[in-house]
Protein backbone atom coordinates (compact mmCIF):
# COMPACT_ATOMS: atom_id res chain seq x y z
CA UNK A 1 0.00 0.00 0.00
CA UNK A 2 1.55 3.51 -0.87
CA UNK A 3 2.14 5.89 2.18
CA UNK A 4 1.52 9.16 2.82
CA UNK A 5 2.93 12.39 1.57
CA UNK A 6 4.59 14.29 3.97
CA UNK A 7 2.95 17.33 5.51
CA UNK A 8 6.08 19.83 4.52
CA UNK A 9 6.10 22.84 2.64
CA UNK A 10 7.19 20.88 -0.31
CA UNK A 11 4.18 18.92 -0.09
CA UNK A 12 1.78 22.16 0.54
CA UNK A 13 -0.60 24.76 -0.89
CA UNK A 14 0.65 24.53 -4.77
CA UNK A 15 3.32 22.29 -3.98
CA UNK A 16 0.54 19.62 -3.15
CA UNK A 17 0.86 16.69 -5.01
CA UNK A 18 -1.17 16.52 -8.32
CA UNK A 19 0.60 13.57 -10.11
CA UNK A 20 -2.06 14.05 -13.50
CA UNK A 21 -1.32 13.58 -16.85
CA UNK A 22 -4.17 13.92 -19.41
CA UNK A 23 -5.29 16.38 -21.60
CA UNK A 24 -8.07 19.43 -22.30
CA UNK A 25 -9.40 21.01 -25.53
CA UNK A 26 -11.67 23.86 -26.35
CA UNK A 27 -10.47 26.01 -22.98
CA UNK A 28 -12.45 28.90 -21.85
CA UNK A 29 -11.15 32.22 -23.45
CA UNK A 30 -11.96 35.83 -22.24
CA UNK A 31 -11.06 38.66 -23.78
CA UNK A 32 -9.69 38.82 -27.35
CA UNK A 33 -5.81 36.71 -28.18
CA UNK A 34 -3.63 39.14 -30.18
CA UNK A 35 -3.25 37.24 -33.93
CA UNK A 36 0.72 36.65 -32.73
CA UNK A 37 -0.27 34.48 -29.99
CA UNK A 38 -0.21 31.55 -32.01
CA UNK A 39 2.27 28.28 -30.53
CA UNK A 40 2.86 26.45 -27.52
CA UNK A 41 4.09 27.44 -24.43
CA UNK A 42 5.99 24.53 -23.06
CA UNK A 43 6.44 24.54 -19.22
CA UNK A 44 8.41 22.14 -16.79
CA UNK A 45 6.43 21.33 -13.65
CA UNK A 46 8.16 18.91 -10.72
CA UNK A 47 6.05 16.72 -9.29
CA UNK A 48 6.07 13.30 -7.50
CA UNK A 49 4.83 9.95 -8.82
CA UNK A 50 5.23 7.86 -5.49
CA UNK A 51 5.81 9.30 -2.05
CA UNK A 52 9.76 9.73 -0.96
CA UNK A 53 11.80 7.24 0.88
CA UNK A 54 13.30 9.73 2.74
CA UNK A 55 9.85 10.84 4.69
CA UNK A 56 9.69 14.67 5.25
CA UNK A 57 13.44 15.75 4.44
CA UNK A 58 12.50 15.25 1.16
CA UNK A 59 12.45 18.74 -1.44
CA UNK A 60 10.54 19.83 -4.73
CA UNK A 61 13.69 20.38 -6.70
CA UNK A 62 14.01 16.64 -6.62
CA UNK A 63 10.70 15.68 -7.68
CA UNK A 64 9.62 13.81 -11.44
CA UNK A 65 9.67 15.84 -14.33
CA UNK A 66 6.52 16.78 -15.64
CA UNK A 67 6.07 18.49 -19.34
CA UNK A 68 2.97 20.47 -20.26
CA UNK A 69 1.95 21.95 -22.89
CA UNK A 70 -0.75 25.35 -23.52
CA UNK A 71 -1.48 24.77 -27.43
CA UNK A 72 -3.07 27.79 -28.70
CA UNK A 73 -3.59 27.89 -32.35
CA UNK A 74 -6.78 29.77 -34.64
CA UNK A 75 -8.26 31.37 -31.52
CA UNK A 76 -8.54 28.27 -30.07
CA UNK A 77 -6.48 26.91 -26.85
CA UNK A 78 -5.89 23.11 -25.60
CA UNK A 79 -3.62 22.34 -22.67
CA UNK A 80 -1.55 18.92 -21.60
CA UNK A 81 0.45 17.23 -19.20
CA UNK A 82 2.90 14.24 -19.37
CA UNK A 83 5.14 12.85 -16.64
CA UNK A 84 9.18 12.48 -18.56
CA UNK A 85 9.68 9.15 -18.71
CA UNK A 86 13.54 9.20 -17.23
CA UNK A 87 15.14 5.98 -15.92
CA UNK A 88 14.70 7.16 -12.25
CA UNK A 89 10.95 7.66 -12.92
CA UNK A 90 10.82 4.22 -14.95
CA UNK A 91 12.70 2.57 -12.09
CA UNK A 92 10.20 3.85 -9.35
CA UNK A 93 7.35 3.11 -11.47
CA UNK A 94 8.10 -0.57 -11.73
CA UNK A 95 8.81 -1.08 -8.53
CA UNK A 96 6.12 0.72 -7.23
CA UNK A 97 7.96 2.49 -4.45
CA UNK A 98 10.23 4.95 -4.30
CA UNK A 99 13.90 4.12 -4.85
CA UNK A 100 15.83 7.50 -4.77
CA UNK A 101 17.35 9.12 -1.45
CA UNK A 102 18.10 12.84 -0.94
CA UNK A 103 18.69 15.29 -2.60
CA UNK A 104 21.56 14.65 -5.17
CA UNK A 105 22.88 12.15 -3.07
CA UNK A 106 23.53 8.71 -4.40
CA UNK A 107 25.02 7.03 -1.94
CA UNK A 108 21.35 7.15 0.22
CA UNK A 109 19.34 5.43 -2.54
CA UNK A 110 18.30 1.75 -2.43
CA UNK A 111 20.98 -0.42 -3.59
CA UNK A 112 18.32 -1.60 -6.71
CA UNK A 113 19.28 1.39 -8.39
CA UNK A 114 22.68 1.84 -8.15
CA UNK A 115 24.22 3.17 -11.32
CA UNK A 116 20.61 4.55 -12.59
CA UNK A 117 20.55 7.81 -13.93
CA UNK A 118 19.10 10.06 -11.32
CA UNK A 119 18.35 12.96 -13.21
CA UNK A 120 14.70 14.14 -12.88
CA UNK A 121 14.51 16.70 -16.46
CA UNK A 122 11.79 19.13 -14.49
CA UNK A 123 13.66 22.07 -14.87
CA UNK A 124 13.66 24.26 -18.38
CA UNK A 125 12.13 23.29 -21.87
CA UNK A 126 14.38 24.41 -24.53
CA UNK A 127 13.55 24.58 -28.42
CA UNK A 128 16.54 24.66 -30.44
CA UNK A 129 17.04 23.09 -34.27
CA UNK A 130 13.40 22.36 -34.59
CA UNK A 131 13.68 20.03 -31.39
CA UNK A 132 12.26 19.80 -27.89
CA UNK A 133 13.89 19.15 -24.89
CA UNK A 134 13.63 19.31 -21.14
CA UNK A 135 16.82 19.66 -18.72
CA UNK A 136 18.11 19.02 -15.17
CA UNK A 137 21.25 20.30 -14.67
CA UNK A 138 22.71 17.24 -13.03
CA UNK A 139 22.27 14.86 -16.10
CA UNK A 140 21.71 14.73 -19.92
CA UNK A 141 18.91 16.75 -21.35
CA UNK A 142 15.93 14.72 -22.67
CA UNK A 143 14.18 15.02 -26.08
CA UNK A 144 10.67 15.87 -26.15
CA UNK A 145 7.77 15.15 -29.10
CA UNK A 146 6.76 18.64 -28.77
CA UNK A 147 3.29 17.36 -30.46
CA UNK A 148 2.59 14.52 -28.01
CA UNK A 149 4.95 15.06 -25.22
CA UNK A 150 6.36 11.66 -24.97
CA UNK A 151 9.80 11.15 -23.97
CA UNK A 152 11.98 10.52 -26.53
CA UNK A 153 15.07 9.54 -24.85
CA UNK A 154 18.58 11.55 -23.40
CA UNK A 155 19.80 13.72 -25.60
CA UNK A 156 23.96 13.68 -25.85
CA UNK A 157 23.92 15.58 -29.22
CA UNK A 158 24.64 12.43 -31.33
CA UNK A 159 27.08 11.05 -28.88
CA UNK A 160 29.34 14.25 -29.28
CA UNK A 161 28.79 15.77 -25.86
CA UNK A 162 31.67 14.16 -23.30
CA UNK A 163 30.19 16.38 -20.26
CA UNK A 164 28.01 14.65 -17.48
CA UNK A 165 25.82 17.65 -17.07
CA UNK A 166 23.80 20.02 -18.87
CA UNK A 167 23.30 23.53 -17.48
CA UNK A 168 19.14 24.27 -17.20
CA UNK A 169 19.84 27.87 -18.32
CA UNK A 170 21.35 27.65 -21.83
CA UNK A 171 21.63 30.65 -24.11
CA UNK A 172 20.43 30.99 -27.42
CA UNK A 173 21.98 33.67 -29.98
CA UNK A 174 19.12 35.91 -31.80
CA UNK A 175 21.67 36.30 -34.09
CA UNK A 176 23.66 33.09 -34.82
CA UNK A 177 21.00 31.02 -33.76
CA UNK A 178 23.68 29.04 -31.94
CA UNK A 179 22.90 27.50 -28.70
CA UNK A 180 25.45 27.84 -25.73
CA UNK A 181 25.93 26.12 -23.22
CA UNK A 182 27.74 24.59 -19.82
CA UNK A 183 27.58 21.74 -17.51
CA UNK A 184 28.98 21.72 -14.20
CA UNK A 185 30.11 18.74 -11.87
CA UNK A 186 31.07 17.68 -15.68
CA UNK A 187 33.64 14.87 -15.08
CA UNK A 188 31.35 13.65 -11.96
CA UNK A 189 29.80 14.03 -8.77
CA UNK A 190 31.32 16.90 -6.88
CA UNK A 191 33.88 17.95 -9.34
CA UNK A 192 35.18 21.49 -10.40
CA UNK A 193 34.69 20.67 -13.45
CA UNK A 194 32.80 22.90 -16.29
CA UNK A 195 32.13 22.59 -19.90
CA UNK A 196 31.61 25.05 -21.95
CA UNK A 197 29.58 24.18 -25.41
CA UNK A 198 28.34 25.85 -28.58
CA UNK A 199 26.00 24.12 -30.82
CA UNK A 200 25.43 25.77 -34.28
CA UNK A 201 21.78 26.58 -35.68
CA UNK A 202 21.32 23.26 -37.75
CA UNK A 203 21.82 21.33 -33.79
CA UNK A 204 25.47 19.77 -33.94
CA UNK A 205 27.86 20.52 -31.26
CA UNK A 206 30.63 22.27 -32.62
CA UNK A 207 32.79 23.02 -29.39
CA UNK A 208 33.28 21.60 -25.69
CA UNK A 209 35.94 23.10 -23.66
CA UNK A 210 36.64 21.98 -20.40
CA UNK A 211 38.12 23.99 -17.18
CA UNK A 212 38.47 23.82 -13.69
CA UNK A 213 36.39 26.50 -11.38
CA UNK A 214 37.65 27.56 -8.02
CA UNK A 215 35.95 25.31 -6.55
CA UNK A 216 32.92 22.81 -6.95
CA UNK A 217 29.46 25.64 -6.68
CA UNK A 218 26.15 25.41 -7.52
CA UNK A 219 26.28 26.74 -10.58
CA UNK A 220 22.55 27.10 -12.08
CA UNK A 221 22.69 29.73 -14.92
CA UNK A 222 25.12 31.48 -16.94
CA UNK A 223 25.34 34.12 -19.65
CA UNK A 224 26.89 35.11 -23.06
CA UNK A 225 27.55 38.75 -24.70
CA UNK A 226 28.21 39.01 -28.62
CA UNK A 227 31.97 38.42 -27.63
CA UNK A 228 31.87 36.21 -24.52
CA UNK A 229 30.71 33.85 -21.89
CA UNK A 230 30.35 34.56 -18.56
CA UNK A 231 30.44 31.87 -15.41
CA UNK A 232 29.41 32.97 -11.86
CA UNK A 233 30.44 31.01 -9.02
CA UNK A 234 29.14 31.24 -5.78
CA UNK A 235 29.78 29.48 -2.87
CA UNK A 236 27.09 26.84 -2.42
CA UNK A 237 29.53 23.80 -2.59
CA UNK A 238 29.83 20.35 -2.67
CA UNK A 239 32.37 18.17 -1.52
CA UNK A 240 33.04 14.52 -2.15
CA UNK A 241 33.87 13.60 1.28
CA UNK A 242 30.89 14.66 2.68
CA UNK A 243 28.87 13.43 0.03
CA UNK A 244 30.02 9.66 0.17
CA UNK A 245 29.08 10.53 4.58
CA UNK A 246 25.89 11.05 3.53
CA UNK A 247 25.95 14.41 4.12
CA UNK A 248 23.60 17.17 1.85
CA UNK A 249 25.31 17.60 -1.51
CA UNK A 250 24.89 21.61 -1.30
CA UNK A 251 26.22 23.43 1.88
CA UNK A 252 26.40 27.35 1.50
CA UNK A 253 30.08 29.01 2.99
CA UNK A 254 28.49 31.92 3.61
CA UNK A 255 32.49 33.68 4.41
CA UNK A 256 33.58 31.97 0.99
CA UNK A 257 34.52 34.13 -1.96
CA UNK A 258 32.09 34.47 -5.44
CA UNK A 259 34.00 34.30 -8.41
CA UNK A 260 32.99 35.53 -12.02
CA UNK A 261 35.08 33.73 -15.05
CA UNK A 262 35.15 35.88 -17.94
CA UNK A 263 36.01 33.43 -21.29
CA UNK A 264 36.06 34.51 -24.89
CA UNK A 265 32.87 33.23 -26.37
CA UNK A 266 34.85 31.48 -28.77
CA UNK A 267 38.44 30.95 -26.98
CA UNK A 268 39.71 27.90 -25.00
CA UNK A 269 39.38 26.74 -21.06
CA UNK A 270 42.95 28.49 -20.47
CA UNK A 271 41.49 32.16 -21.48
CA UNK A 272 39.27 32.35 -18.53
CA UNK A 273 39.84 35.29 -16.44
CA UNK A 274 38.46 35.05 -12.69
CA UNK A 275 37.30 38.26 -11.11
CA UNK A 276 36.76 38.30 -7.03
CA UNK A 277 33.15 39.01 -6.03
CA UNK A 278 31.66 39.67 -2.57
CA UNK A 279 31.32 37.01 0.25
CA UNK A 280 28.54 34.60 0.53
CA UNK A 281 26.29 35.97 -1.80
CA UNK A 282 24.30 33.99 -4.43
CA UNK A 283 22.06 33.95 -7.65
CA UNK A 284 20.13 31.73 -9.17
CA UNK A 285 19.12 33.43 -12.09
CA UNK A 286 20.43 36.57 -14.88
CA UNK A 287 18.07 38.54 -16.57
CA UNK A 288 20.97 39.84 -18.95
CA UNK A 289 24.93 40.38 -19.73
CA UNK A 290 26.29 42.95 -22.04
CA UNK A 291 29.61 44.67 -23.34
CA UNK A 292 30.39 48.38 -22.90
CA UNK A 293 33.13 48.83 -24.45
CA UNK A 294 35.81 47.04 -22.38
CA UNK A 295 33.52 46.61 -19.45
CA UNK A 296 30.76 43.26 -19.40
CA UNK A 297 27.73 43.98 -17.73
CA UNK A 298 26.11 41.13 -15.96
CA UNK A 299 22.30 41.82 -14.40
CA UNK A 300 21.64 38.70 -11.92
CA UNK A 301 18.63 38.34 -9.53
CA UNK A 302 21.24 38.60 -5.91
CA UNK A 303 21.01 37.28 -2.65
CA UNK A 304 23.09 37.78 0.19
CA UNK A 305 23.01 34.35 1.01
CA UNK A 306 21.17 31.20 -0.85
CA UNK A 307 17.44 31.87 -0.93
CA UNK A 308 16.72 28.30 -0.91
CA UNK A 309 15.16 27.25 2.86
CA UNK A 310 16.82 23.65 2.43
CA UNK A 311 20.35 24.65 1.42
CA UNK A 312 20.44 27.21 4.71
CA UNK A 313 19.01 24.75 6.66
CA UNK A 314 21.89 22.15 5.88
CA UNK A 315 24.46 23.81 6.93
CA UNK A 316 26.03 24.04 10.04
CA UNK A 317 25.56 27.54 11.68
CA UNK A 318 23.80 29.41 9.43
CA UNK A 319 21.71 31.57 10.43
CA UNK A 320 20.86 34.67 8.40
CA UNK A 321 17.65 35.58 6.52
CA UNK A 322 18.17 35.97 2.92
CA UNK A 323 17.50 39.77 1.66
CA UNK A 324 18.39 40.93 -2.26
CA UNK A 325 18.33 42.80 -4.88
CA UNK A 326 17.97 43.18 -8.86
CA UNK A 327 22.09 44.05 -8.95
CA UNK A 328 24.61 44.66 -11.83
CA UNK A 329 27.88 43.37 -11.48
CA UNK A 330 30.75 44.66 -13.89
CA UNK A 331 34.09 43.24 -14.82
CA UNK A 332 36.63 45.84 -16.48
CA UNK A 333 38.42 43.49 -18.82
CA UNK A 334 41.41 46.59 -19.10
CA UNK A 335 41.71 46.65 -15.51
CA UNK A 336 45.02 45.35 -13.57
CA UNK A 337 43.27 44.31 -11.17
CA UNK A 338 40.06 41.37 -11.34
CA UNK A 339 37.90 43.04 -8.72
CA UNK A 340 33.98 43.09 -9.34
CA UNK A 341 31.94 46.19 -9.33
CA UNK A 342 28.36 46.05 -7.72
CA UNK A 343 25.64 48.45 -7.58
CA UNK A 344 21.63 47.98 -7.26
CA UNK A 345 19.29 48.41 -10.07
CA UNK A 346 16.10 47.03 -8.58
CA UNK A 347 14.75 45.32 -5.72
CA UNK A 348 13.68 42.09 -4.73
CA UNK A 349 13.05 39.58 -7.45
CA UNK A 350 13.23 36.24 -9.33
CA UNK A 351 12.72 34.61 -12.78
CA UNK A 352 13.94 37.74 -15.20
CA UNK A 353 13.07 37.54 -18.62
CA UNK A 354 14.13 39.78 -21.40
CA UNK A 355 13.04 39.70 -25.14
CA UNK A 356 14.68 37.16 -27.15
CA UNK A 357 16.11 39.25 -29.36
CA UNK A 358 17.81 41.14 -27.00
CA UNK A 359 20.02 38.33 -25.12
CA UNK A 360 23.64 39.20 -24.84
CA UNK A 361 23.23 42.82 -26.16
CA UNK A 362 22.76 46.11 -24.60
CA UNK A 363 18.69 46.32 -23.35
CA UNK A 364 16.57 48.81 -22.74
CA UNK A 365 14.00 46.41 -20.44
CA UNK A 366 13.19 43.44 -18.80
CA UNK A 367 10.84 41.86 -16.54
CA UNK A 368 10.94 40.17 -13.27
CA UNK A 369 8.87 39.01 -10.14
CA UNK A 370 8.92 39.80 -6.71
CA UNK A 371 6.24 39.78 -3.92
CA UNK A 372 4.36 42.03 -1.87
CA UNK A 373 3.03 40.35 1.23
CA UNK A 374 0.66 44.00 1.95
CA UNK A 375 -1.30 42.74 -1.05
CA UNK A 376 -2.36 39.53 0.51
CA UNK A 377 -1.34 36.34 1.77
CA UNK A 378 1.42 34.51 -0.05
CA UNK A 379 0.70 31.31 -1.36
CA UNK A 380 2.53 28.29 -0.59
CA UNK A 381 4.53 27.52 -3.46
CA UNK A 382 8.15 26.17 -4.93
CA UNK A 383 11.15 25.72 -3.25
CA UNK A 384 11.53 28.76 -1.51
CA UNK A 385 8.03 28.00 0.31
CA UNK A 386 6.72 30.92 -0.70
CA UNK A 387 4.35 32.28 -3.98
CA UNK A 388 5.18 35.82 -6.29
CA UNK A 389 2.33 38.40 -7.03
CA UNK A 390 3.71 40.97 -8.38
CA UNK A 391 5.02 41.36 -11.57
CA UNK A 392 7.93 44.44 -12.88
CA UNK A 393 9.01 45.70 -15.57
CA UNK A 394 12.16 47.36 -15.16
CA UNK A 395 14.17 49.84 -17.09
CA UNK A 396 18.05 49.80 -16.22
CA UNK A 397 19.87 52.31 -17.15
CA UNK A 398 17.59 54.97 -15.98
CA UNK A 399 15.99 53.25 -13.07
CA UNK A 400 12.41 52.90 -14.31
CA UNK A 401 10.54 50.93 -12.73
CA UNK A 402 6.40 49.65 -13.12
CA UNK A 403 4.65 47.14 -11.16
CA UNK A 404 1.01 45.17 -11.78
CA UNK A 405 0.00 43.56 -8.14
CA UNK A 406 -1.89 40.67 -9.45
CA UNK A 407 -5.40 40.29 -6.83
CA UNK A 408 -5.21 38.93 -3.13
CA UNK A 409 -4.58 34.90 -3.12
CA UNK A 410 -3.24 34.78 -6.20
CA UNK A 411 0.08 33.72 -7.54
CA UNK A 412 2.33 34.20 -10.50
CA UNK A 413 4.99 32.16 -12.68
CA UNK A 414 7.77 33.04 -14.62
CA UNK A 415 6.08 34.82 -17.87
CA UNK A 416 7.24 34.20 -21.56
CA UNK A 417 7.90 36.97 -23.85
CA UNK A 418 6.23 37.09 -27.20
CA UNK A 419 7.12 39.87 -30.30
CA UNK A 420 4.18 41.56 -31.91
CA UNK A 421 3.78 42.08 -35.57
CA UNK A 422 4.12 45.85 -35.11
CA UNK A 423 7.66 46.56 -34.59
CA UNK A 424 6.73 49.61 -32.60
CA UNK A 425 4.23 47.24 -30.40
CA UNK A 426 6.29 45.92 -27.66
CA UNK A 427 4.98 42.60 -27.56
CA UNK A 428 2.94 40.60 -25.05
CA UNK A 429 3.39 38.75 -21.74
CA UNK A 430 2.31 35.44 -20.92
CA UNK A 431 2.56 33.86 -17.40
CA UNK A 432 0.38 30.87 -15.73
CA UNK A 433 -1.46 32.60 -12.38
CA UNK A 434 -2.30 30.37 -9.76
CA UNK A 435 -6.00 31.12 -7.39
CA UNK A 436 -6.79 30.20 -3.97
CA UNK A 437 -10.29 30.58 -4.80
CA UNK A 438 -11.23 29.18 -1.27
CA UNK A 439 -8.66 31.73 0.62
CA UNK A 440 -6.65 29.45 2.18
CA UNK A 441 -8.30 25.79 1.41
CA UNK A 442 -7.18 23.48 -1.46
CA UNK A 443 -9.53 25.01 -3.69
CA UNK A 444 -6.78 26.06 -6.54
CA UNK A 445 -7.83 27.05 -9.86
CA UNK A 446 -5.41 28.03 -12.61
CA UNK A 447 -5.47 30.96 -15.50
CA UNK A 448 -3.57 31.72 -18.21
CA UNK A 449 -2.83 35.87 -18.17
CA UNK A 450 -1.84 37.45 -21.27
CA UNK A 451 -0.51 41.56 -21.18
CA UNK A 452 1.17 43.85 -23.03
CA UNK A 453 4.22 43.56 -22.64
CA UNK A 454 5.02 47.54 -22.31
CA UNK A 455 1.61 48.21 -20.45
CA UNK A 456 1.68 45.94 -17.50
CA UNK A 457 -0.71 48.29 -15.59
CA UNK A 458 -3.35 47.83 -17.86
CA UNK A 459 -3.67 43.84 -16.73
CA UNK A 460 -4.84 40.86 -18.81
CA UNK A 461 -5.90 41.42 -22.03
CA UNK A 462 -7.02 38.09 -22.39
CA UNK A 463 -7.24 35.23 -19.92
CA UNK A 464 -7.64 31.26 -20.89
CA UNK A 465 -9.16 29.12 -18.15
CA UNK A 466 -6.89 25.85 -17.44
CA UNK A 467 -9.10 23.10 -15.87
CA UNK A 468 -6.21 20.57 -15.42
CA UNK A 469 -4.27 21.25 -12.43
CA UNK A 470 -0.49 20.81 -12.25
CA UNK A 471 2.08 22.16 -9.84
CA UNK A 472 3.34 25.43 -10.64
CA UNK A 473 5.72 25.90 -13.16
CA UNK A 474 9.76 26.24 -13.01
CA UNK A 475 10.18 27.53 -16.36
CA UNK A 476 8.47 27.52 -19.44
CA UNK A 477 9.64 28.73 -22.93
CA UNK A 478 6.96 29.99 -26.04
CA UNK A 479 7.37 28.23 -29.40
CA UNK A 480 5.73 29.81 -32.48
CA UNK A 481 3.66 28.00 -34.66
CA UNK A 482 5.58 27.88 -37.69
CA UNK A 483 8.72 26.84 -35.93
CA UNK A 484 6.87 23.87 -34.08
CA UNK A 485 5.37 23.40 -38.07
CA UNK A 486 9.11 22.75 -38.79
CA UNK A 487 9.99 20.27 -35.79
CA UNK A 488 12.03 17.15 -36.40
CA UNK A 489 9.69 14.91 -35.78
CA UNK A 490 6.64 13.72 -37.75
CA UNK A 491 3.67 16.27 -36.98
CA UNK A 492 0.40 14.01 -35.59
CA UNK A 493 -1.99 12.19 -37.90
CA UNK A 494 -5.07 14.73 -38.50
CA UNK A 495 -8.20 13.40 -37.35
CA UNK A 496 -11.06 13.88 -39.97
CA UNK A 497 -14.86 13.51 -39.48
Amino acid sequence: MMGAFPDTVHFRGLNRPVRVEGEVNFLEIEGTLPPEISGAFFRALPDRQLPPMVGDRDVILSHDGLIAKLDISDGRASYAVRFVRTDRFLAERHAGRALFGHYRQPYTDDPLVAGVDRTLANTTPIWHAGRLFIVKEDGLAHQIDPHTLKTLGKWDFDGLLRSETMTAHPRIDPQSGELLFFGYEAAGLSTKTIAYCIVNREGKLISEEWFDGPYCSMMHDFAVTENHAVFPVFPTTSDLERVKAGGPHWIHEQDRESWIGIMPRYGKGEDVRWFKGPNGVHSYHILNAYEDGDRIHLDMCMFNTNMIPFVREDTPGLDIQPDGSLARWTMDLSAQDSVVATRDIGPLGEMPRTRDIDQGRPYSHGWYLTLNPAAGPLLAAGPAGVSFNVLLRIQPDNGGIEDYTFPAYHAVSEPVHIPANDPDHGGYLMMFVDIDHAKGGENYQQEVWIMEADDIAKGAIAKIRVPLPSRPQVHGCWVPSASLAKAKIAPPVEEHY
